[in-house]
């Protein structure tokens, strides 16, 4: 779905709902809905709702406010004696039609139990009447629903006062902004709400994808309440777009009776060596869950036996070692056999950066004919120019981390920022992941996308590992025209399973290969990949 401006999204929802109470009403109702249940769901990653649980709701008298008094009341209805604080940042009197129906609404909901309310106006002494109310009280979750995307610097009294007074209070388990955290729109105060979560009802915002955003933002969920299913604003206006939950539904469809395994493709990966063992056994394993139907990894022969033992499904090529123990250069032959068999390749997990290592690789790169990921490794300058210079021009992938980005364009990515990245993409024809956090980008040089699933449950050795050999297998079987979109479907899986993994598990005690462990389920259980 279109990312648009703050400018561009109140024009367009201008445009489909036209000032009608009961169409606005109805967005409300949805959007507030959804952020309740995506809030409860994203409360699990630090424990979850309890009996007894206590939220603090701070509510402005625009529609944001409304959105959080629905959110309120969807989370009322599903924790047990939940105790609710009410901080109206503008006071009752000013709430709009809608705010004030939903605060109404609100105040009838049983199970809101010990709701307390507390009126702000220009002349509150914010910080000496608040903390004399809520002395001792902590929080198990924030809404901010106090500004939306019609604010605009500065950040004026009293809200500026709540913000700095929330900012700084401890004791709030989830900090979860609606639509945009108070105090950011097309431009940002110096000191917005500092939100965990945003929760984008209905479109999402381009500032909350831009650099330095995430500070203020935290991680961003787009909620879909159905505001492009009969068009879009014209292209232009569009910055990027980000990527929904329907991108899954081929991989969740019946497979046709008749199919065989060599309908889904064969990958092949190359990688592995003494000195980083396990990073390519984890792009084996996750390319294994991928759907593909035929998986081939090439190892240095030493770690085989292993290997094939914790991965009995893949095919499995012995290479003869260098004396530091990576992919000798007599093992092209070898190479080429398996390759001759294969209709996708994904070079570097683990494969080391020994001269002769790599010398092996430029040979496998240039002699291969189908598509090619390049990852971790296989991302050296030469490399990559073996893989573009190709005479088919056969499909390039890369999935580089900020690093590995700097190191093949000679500059980071914060100083060209993403029209540098798509000219990169143009210029050599490649399609690229630039991985997070706190979020991936997916560009072919023309179209952009934004993944938002995922979070620091990835922020741990092995995750790029697992998302090259998921990326893979699915580019084993994906049409030369489909490939930005194959792409974008294996980093938003491969987000929506670490996500279940972290409401469910957290995101400590985990590895990356517990995140490939979550790819079946992912796919079959709504709460991952979606807030649907």
């Amino acid at each position: 779905h279109p990312v648009l401006s703050c400018a561009a999204a109140m024009a367009w929802e201008k445009e489909l709902l036209g000032g009608d109470e009961a169409l606005e009403w109805e967005a409300m109702s949805r959007a507030g809905r959804l952020i309740g249940r995506a809030v409860l769901r994203d409360w699990r990653e630090c424990g979850g709702p309890a009996s007894g649980s206590r939220i603090l709701v701070l509510a402005g008298k625009g529609h944001n406010g409304g959105d959080a008094f629905i959110a309120a009341r969807e989370i009322a209805r599903a924790v047990p004696d939940l105790g609710m604080d009410v901080i109206l940042v503008q006071g009752e009197r000013g709430l709009r039609p809608l705010v004030r129906r939903a605060w109404e609404d609100l105040q009838k909901t049983p199970a809101a139990g010990s709701l307390r309310v507390e009126a702000i106006t220009g002349r509150t002494d914010v910080d000496g009447r608040l903390d004399g109310r809520f002395d001792g009280t902590d929080w198990d979750v924030c809404l901010d629903g106090m500004l939306g995307m019609q604010f605009r610097p500065p950040l004026r009294q009293p809200i500026a006062a709540v913000v700095r007074w929330v900012n700084r209070r401890r004791g709030i388990g989830l900090r979860a902004a609606i639509d945009l955290p108070s105090g950011m729109g097309d431009d940002w105060a110096d000191e917005p709400f500092r939100a965990d979560f945003t929760y984008m009802p209905g479109i999402a915002k381009a500032p909350l994808l831009a650099p330095g955003a995430a500070e203020w933002a935290g991680r961003l969920r787009y909620l879909d309440i159905g505001f492009f299913e009969r068009g879009e604003p014209e292209p232009e206006t569009f910055g990027g777009r980000v990527v929904t939950s329907e991108i899954l539904r081929p991989l969740q469809a019946l497979r046709p009776a008749r199919k065989h395994k060599k309908d889904y493709g064969h990958v092949l990966l190359v990688g592995g060596s003494l000195m980083f063992p396990g990073a390519i056994l984890m792009s084996v394993r996750a390319a294994l869950r991928s759907g593909a139907g035929l998986v081939t990894a090439m190892v240095p022969d030493l770690l085989l036996p292993a290997f094939a033992a914790r991965a009995p499904e893949a095919m499995w090529v012995a290479g003869p070692r260098t004396p530091a123990g990576g992919l000798s250069m007599d093992g092209l032959s070898l190479f080429q056999e398996a390759a001759s068999r294969a209709s996708a390749l994904v070079l570097g997990p683990g494969l080391g950066k020994e001269p002769e290592v790599q010398e092996f690789a430029r040979e496998a790169v240039t002699g291969f004919s189908g598509p090619v990921l390049l990852d971790a490794d296989g991302l050296t300058p030469p490399l990559f120019r073996a893989a573009v210079s190709r005479a088919n021009r056969a499909p390039v992938v890369l999935t580089p981390h900020a690093g590995e980005y700097a190191r093949l364009t000679g500059q980071p990515f914060e100083r060209g920022g993403e029209s540098a990245l798509r000219q990169f993409c143009r210029d050599n024809g490649v399609v690229t992941v630039l991985k997070g956090p706190p979020f991936n980008r997916i560009t072919d040089g023309n179209a952009l996308w934004y993944a938002l699933t995922g979070g620091p449950v990835m922020a741990r050795g092995g995750s790029g590992d697992v998302l090259s050999g998921l990326a893979g297998g699915l580019l084993a079987r994906c049409e030369p025209d489909a490939v930005p979109e194959s792409v974008a479907r294996g980093v938003h899986w491969h987000g929506a399973a670490a996500d279940l993994l972290a409401r469910r598990r957290g995101t400590a005690g985990v590895t990356a290969d517990d995140v490939a462990a979550c790819l079946a389920e992912a796919l079959r259980d709504r709460d991952a990949g979606s807030c649907d």
